[in-house]
């Protein structure tokens, strides 16, 4: 089907509440048109609201997961104005998915360039084939990577993600796991193996545990280390109080399978 055709991002679920976004311009190396970045940010609104909801994957269709923004409707409307909305939209997006109260996953298969490896970047946890490559290489195009950093220098150091956006080559799959851009790196045909036993161990753990942990986890990381504990502090405190986390508690104590 060609891409005009179909629906830009495809949306399955699993009965255990596992949403797969899939990103759907395989032609056009899944860029991060406005439909698209629409789609996105109208599914991940209605994710938050579904307490059904237990993980998030993130893929692409084709053969790469993304390679950024659609250049080309881009630069067919070179207004300033125009560019402002387009970057609040995508930054939209990516603020969507840290808040998102379940943990995302990217799938990633192929090359993810620019604001497609902002987008892995963004994503709470990764999982890579040995195939996969990532760059933000807006600089060989005179533009600078800007939005990228953001998520790029929460996940890698700031001399390696200087050096990434400064000269924009690529890093394989491999060097992005070194780096922390990654989790896990196999080889393509465990790629969905790999990834079904990390969504398994997540859907196994308790509910509110999953969603409190990773609220306050991101909380933390931008706040100073007293205010830092005081969050997570609340987050334990109020953990306890679910049933879960006091039958967990008390089978450890009675040293038994929780």
């Amino acid at each position: 089907m060609a891409d005009a055709e179909a629906p830009v991002v495809l949306v399955a679920r699993d009965p255990r509440g596992v949403v797969t976004l899939t990103l759907n311009r395989p032609r056009a190396m899944n860029a991060l048109s406005e439909a698209m970045l629409a789609a996105l940010g109208a599914e991940l609104d209605a994710i938050a609201r579904d307490d059904a909801v237990r993980v998030v994957v993130v893929a692409g269709a084709g053969k790469a997961f993304s390679a950024g923004h659609d250049l080309k409707e881009m630069r067919a409307t070179p207004s300033l104005d125009y560019y402002r909305g387009l970057f609040a939209s995508c930054s939209a997006v990516m603020l969507a998915i840290e808040r998102l109260p379940v943990p995302v996953i990217a799938r990633v298969h192929g090359i993810a360039t620019a604001a497609g490896c902002q987008l892995v970047a963004q994503c709470d946890l990764a999982i890579a084939s040995r195939e996969a490559r990532f760059a933000v290489s807006g600089i060989n195009y005179g533009l600078f990577c800007a939005t990228p950093s953001v998520a790029l220098a929460r996940n890698v150091n700031r001399k390696q993600a200087m050096e990434m956006l400064m000269t924009g080559d690529f890093i394989d799959a491999e060097e992005a796991r070194a780096r922390g851009l990654v989790n896990r790196v196999v080889a393509p045909e465990a790629l969905d193996a790999a990834l079904e036993e990390l969504v398994a161990k997540i859907v196994a753990k308790a509910p509110a545990a999953v969603r409190a942990g990773k609220a306050q986890f991101y909380r933390q990381l931008e706040a100073g280390i007293g205010e830092a504990y005081a969050i997570a502090g609340e987050t334990m405190a109020c953990n306890m109080m679910d049933q879960a986390a006091l039958d967990g508690v008390q089978a450890f104590i009675d040293k038994r399978k929780p």
